[in-house]
């Protein structure tokens, strides 16, 4: 939700091989779409955060799928008001928690939502594999991996307002493979999760990535990954790397909108397949990471 806190990575495609520019700070949403299809190019755009919502809840929604839904949403501003307390949560409220209280739990959320369990809240893509750890319920909205907070502010803000009026851009995996979405002059929005990106890439942090020297330590390696996909670094992106993407707090969101990228260029150019399980609740609704092959452990 913090403006210093979203960057963009930015590369194009030239002559079969792609040129990568630093990350830089997004600055207003709503100018973004329009500026990068300004060239009139295809766009394809990988977002850190959630794209769909847990099937366990969609059963109750009367649209017959996640971008109808949430086209609606500017109608509905009430639904991004995030509960402070459990007798304010209900499918129609399901964000939750405003703030931290003792006793507090994922199940009880789950409970206030109707749902059977906690295992509800969350999409078969947020679920843990084999090669990574689960990510965060899209409806929640505690802790240093939350996405519910992102996913309010990129949905209320952004998202829906473009599809409402019309916007030139596809969601993926909703809309369709993803090569068969691009075009001239359009947007493709796909979820990219940088937990993923990196086992993807093949990548290992030794160390937690809020700190500069596991990101430093990284350097090498995420050359290596670039030199792989036929991307060639900007002088500022390889400083930036070699750096380890700053000292500042900011320096982990610079190293993950870089992960997404690498991992958007990999689909796009087939090293990582575009996959999408054949589930018709993960197509409609849930949606999927772009590049992730793995279905969960249970």
């Amino acid at each position: 939700m913090a403006p210093g806190k979203r960057w963009l990575a930015l590369a194009r495609r030239a002559r079969g091989a792609w040129r990568a520019e630093a990350p830089r700070l997004v600055g207003d949403p709503a100018a973004l779409l329009p500026g990068l299809l300004a060239e009139g190019e295809p766009v394809a755009l990988g977002l850190d955060l959630p794209l769909g919502v847990p099937r366990a809840w969609a059963k109750g929604r009367a649209e017959p799928d996640f971008p109808h839904f949430l086209r609606g949403l500017v109608q509905d501003p009430g639904f991004f008001q995030v509960a402070a307390t459990l007798d304010q949560v209900a499918p129609a409220r399901p964000f939750y928690p405003a703030r931290g209280l003792r006793g507090m739990t994922r199940a009880a959320h789950a409970m206030a939502l109707g749902l059977d369990g906690p295992a509800g809240l969350s999409r078969l893509c947020d679920r843990a594999t084999a090669r990574r750890p689960a990510g965060a319920p899209v409806f929640w909205t505690l802790g240093a991996n939350q996405s519910g907070k992102a996913a309010i502010a990129a949905w209320r803000d952004w998202i829906a307002p473009a599809l409402a009026a019309g916007a030139p851009i596809a969601l993926w995996p909703f809309a369709g493979p993803l090569h068969r979405l691009l075009s001239p002059r359009r947007a493709v929005l796909a979820e990219v999760y940088p937990a993923e990106a990196l086992r993807q890439l093949g990548l290992k942090l030794a160390g937690s990535k809020r700190a500069p020297a596991p990101r430093r330590a990284l350097a090498g390696p995420l050359r290596a990954a670039m030199d792989r996909l036929h991307i060639t670094p900007s002088p500022a992106l390889v400083a930036m790397v070699q750096d380890g993407f700053g000292a500042d707090a900011a320096g982990e969101d610079r190293l993950d909108c870089v992960l997404g990228l690498l991992c958007l260029v990999a689909v796009l150019d087939g090293t990582q397949p575009d996959f999408v399980p054949d589930d018709p609740w993960i197509r409609r609704w849930e949606g999927w990471v772009l590049g992730q092959t793995e279905m969960p452990r249970a």
